[in-house]
């Protein structure tokens, strides 16, 4: 964009960190499971069946389309030609901190108790975890609320409501709770059972007594 300058700095860098750990962590993570598949995939070839090179090209190919929806909110704030940061910025890249703070937690978290093989096949339920099923999810979907309130403050950034709203609906009902939800009752029976009556799928919340 061609907007001020320390603005683009600001959301190119947030952008820019968020996007190198979360991808940092996905190779570690696909790397320490080489050659075995996630779980997830593995479903969708059970359900799918047939054509199976056709339906997972469209299943990526639509991914693909979602990054350049995603990406309005970081046109519209790199084009904002106002030489000044504003509240709502200010407001995004706190709402930022606590989103980036928040997932690399959670999965350092989850990664750590993975790591002890006395933990395989078991629940985690310290940490972030003991108050959401899903922290890493939630704090995902918290990144893109700050990148909305950051956009607040540029001409016409109200329209990207639309991005933290498409991010809960994917996380919460399509690609996200429900696929690992599912594996992990399959993987874990009825540990997980207890821990989805107890603790809360999305917001972080006090647990409930068993």
């Amino acid at each position: 964009g061609s907007g001020y300058a320390p603005r683009r700095m600001m959301i190119g860098g947030m952008v820019a960190f968020w996007s190198a750990r979360l991808g940092a962590h996905l190779l570690v993570r696909v790397a320490s499971h080489h050659p075995v598949e996630d779980g997830r995939y593995r479903a969708l070839r059970e359900k799918w069946k047939s054509n199976l090179n056709l339906k997972f090209l469209v299943f990526f190919e639509l991914q693909a389309l979602l990054v350049v929806v995603l990406s309005v909110p970081f046109m519209l704030i790199a084009s904002n030609p106002s030489p000044q940061i504003r509240g709502f910025e200010w407001i995004g890249f706190a709402l930022w901190i606590a989103a980036f703070a928040g997932e690399s937690l959670a999965d350092y978290q989850l990664r750590n108790f993975k790591s002890d093989p006395v933990n395989q096949n078991r629940v985690c339920q310290s940490g972030l975890w003991r108050y959401s099923r899903h922290p890493n999810y939630f704090f995902e979907w918290l990144n893109w609320v700050a990148y909305f309130a950051f956009a607040l403050a540029t001409p016409f950034g109200w329209i990207t409501l639309y991005c933290p709203i498409l991010m809960f609906f994917f996380l919460y009902y399509l690609t996200g709770i429900p696929a690992t939800e599912e594996h992990s009752v399959q993987s874990k029976g009825d540990e997980y059972r207890r821990y989805q009556r107890s603790t809360s799928a999305f917001i972080p919340w006090f647990p409930k007594r068993s």
